[in-house]
């Protein structure tokens, strides 16, 4: 039998609310003091390493999957609460995870005869990454562009040395992996349609594959289910808990157990829905498109957003996963993308769900967006000459091809 989870969220009292105010202000105070600086020159680094790549194809991949700065700051936030003793080495193995998940993606993303074994191949990367003993796979061995002059590997390499520094990074290892193996497979079967040189993806696949990965009992549609197995969420919290000696086999099956499905799947939606127009607009399949409409998403996004702060807070130290969602979601829903016609009803359902600590985050977001007067949206799209797609024709052209991988759901 399936299990049912209300959309009702639960209000914290005044003493949480005060606890969490204040368990807010620390956090902030400790990314942006110890977090940022660092982050930021770890940026610095891989893009003047990124313009050493011989090829130019690759070397333009790798600065466009940069620009999204967003994606790489957003994952050292978990290191804000990482012991400080550790607190580089975190923030260095979340910067390579993410900035190689990202040029991954990147480099999968573009056509090709053999879509899913280069993205297989390429996206197998992360697991090297969080393997300090494995050895390096030939990552372009499917793609026509191969000379990075060895920078995927540095991203790999820069990772695992870190990870090789945390006391308790045994213990959470075989998580770890177990999550990036699930963006594996997500990845190379979550690939867009062109049909100039066929199909790329499989979502009849995904849809078969995601329905056998939701966990029992649990109300999940399939495509919730893959976007959240699509998440790093699931590997960056597990780095940060690596850091901590203490760490019990409890706490790290708590901790799979909260980020897959329910605090993974947010994200990842959060994350789609911010890119609706740009995948639009190259082709690729958005995770969002399979619901029915925009009231049935903001519905189930709700749900989603519910679910995933119960289980944060549920947590061993639960105040600051709980930070660490409401920001993630903060910094999605702060975007100009978020509120577009269409999708400004989900997101305000989200907004809802998060509750309280919804209102600050957003606020620091907003601010931080306005300070650098730009967004993470891609620099190859040019708004300015490429037509957006209304809201109700994308929605109707999505919902219509994907209703072969709607019925392919197992569960």
């Amino acid at each position: 039998m399936n299990i049912l989870f209300t959309t009702s969220q639960v209000s914290p009292t005044v003493r949480e609310r005060v606890a969490l105010a204040a368990a807010f202000v620390d956090a902030a105070l400790r990314y942006w003091l110890t977090v940022f600086p660092r982050v930021s020159r770890w940026l610095g680094h891989w893009q003047d390493r990124a313009e050493q790549i011989p090829d130019p194809a690759l070397r333009r991949m790798a600065f466009e999957a940069l620009h999204k700065h967003g994606n790489i700051e957003g994952a050292t936030a978990f290191a804000a609460f990482a012991p400080r003793g550790h607190r580089a080495a975190v923030v260095r193995a979340l910067a390579a995870f993410q900035a190689a998940y990202g040029y991954a993606d990147m480099v999968s993303e573009q056509p090709h005869v053999q879509a899913i074994a280069n993205g297989q191949r390429l996206h197998e990367a992360l697991l090297v990454a969080l393997d300090p003993r494995a050895p390096h796979l030939d990552y372009y061995a499917h793609n026509p562009q191969q000379d990075d002059g060895g920078y995927l590997k540095e991203l790999v390499d820069t990772c695992r040395a870190a990870l090789s520094t945390l006391p308790s990074y045994a213990a959470v290892a075989k998580s770890a992996q177990r999550a990036a193996a699930r963006i594996v497979t997500f990845q190379s079967l979550n690939v867009g349609d062109r049909s100039e040189i066929g199909p790329q993806g499989d979502h009849g696949a995904l849809a078969r594959w995601a329905g056998k990965e939701t966990p029992a009992g649990v109300d999940l549609q399939w495509w919730e289910t893959a976007a959240s197995a699509g998440s790093s969420l699931g590997v960056h919290v597990l780095i940060a808990a690596a850091a901590d000696p203490c760490v019990q086999p409890v706490d790290i099956a708590a901790i799979e157990d909260a980020y897959f499905p329910w605090i993974g799947a947010l994200h990842s939606l959060l994350d789609n829905i911010v890119d609706r127009q740009e995948d639009a607009m190259t082709d690729q399949h958005n995770l969002i498109g399979y619901y029915a409409s925009p009231a049935q998403a903001a519905a189930r996004m709700r749900t989603l957003a519910v679910r995933a702060m119960r289980s944060a807070r549920a947590l061993p130290r639960g105040q600051r996963h709980a930070i660490i969602l409401a920001a993630m979601a903060g910094n999605y829903l702060s975007s100009p993308e978020a509120n577009a016609p269409g999708v400004r009803v989900i997101s305000q359902s989200v907004r809802e769900a998060i509750g309280y600590l919804e209102t600050p985050t957003l606020l620091v977001f907003k601010l931080w967006r306005l300070a650098r007067g730009t967004t993470d949206t891609p620099a190859e799209i040019d708004s300015s000459t490429t037509e957006t797609v209304p809201a109700d024709r994308w929605w109707s052209t999505q919902t219509h091809d994907t209703d072969t991988s709607r019925s392919s759901n197992l569960r």
